[in-house]
């Protein structure tokens, strides 16, 4: 069975297109423990005790999930989209969209990288901690600057794929 990312994807982009697909699948497993961990603060709270310091910890769990989905969505396509203003497009003008896309995608997604390891640095220099867990919260921009550094790859992998649509090859 293929994976959704990988879609006919060989070589070096094949192999981003499933480390990108099981990333997703942490994302969502993530995303999965959050709802978990909320589900035993609210029983805990009418039963027993309350999860303490649930609500850092789903900030920061959602934080890093979403930022799991954001190399897949690129590599399938599935970020959102205004189709109401390119209904009437043409086939070339869709293929220049999406080109453009993958262009502002790759860019933003550096740019990104960038300023996200610099927080890194400053939220590790200056020590910050959740207030309750005393999560330090360094610790979260880790694998968000992997997803971002996924970002990029798959960028560049649609940047790629986009350009030889452009140019009428496969």
């Amino acid at each position: 069975m293929a994976l959704a990312a990988r879609r006919g994807r060989s070589g070096l982009a094949g192999a981003a297109a499933t480390v990108i697909d099981a990333w997703a699948l942490l994302g969502g497993l993530t995303l999965l423990a959050v709802v978990a961990m909320n589900v035993a603060s609210v029983i805990g709270g009418v039963v027993w005790a309350p999860f303490p310091g649930d609500f850092e910890l789903t900030q920061i769990g959602v934080a890093v999930a979403a930022f799991a989905f954001l190399p897949y969505c690129e590599l399938t396509g599935a970020n959102v989209t205004a189709d109401i203003f390119t209904a009437g497009a043409g086939r070339r003008m869709l293929a220049m969209f999406k080109l453009l896309a993958s262009v502002v995608a790759f860019l933003f997604s550096l740019l990104l990288v960038w300023r996200m390891y610099g927080g890194l640095l400053d939220q590790k220099e200056y020590n910050y901690i959740t207030a309750i867990v005393e999560f330090p919260i360094w610790v979260a921009f880790v694998p968000i600057l992997i997803s971002l550094a996924l970002l990029a790859t798959a960028a560049a992998i649609t940047l790629g794929e986009n350009s030889r649509g452009i140019a009428g090859r496969p």
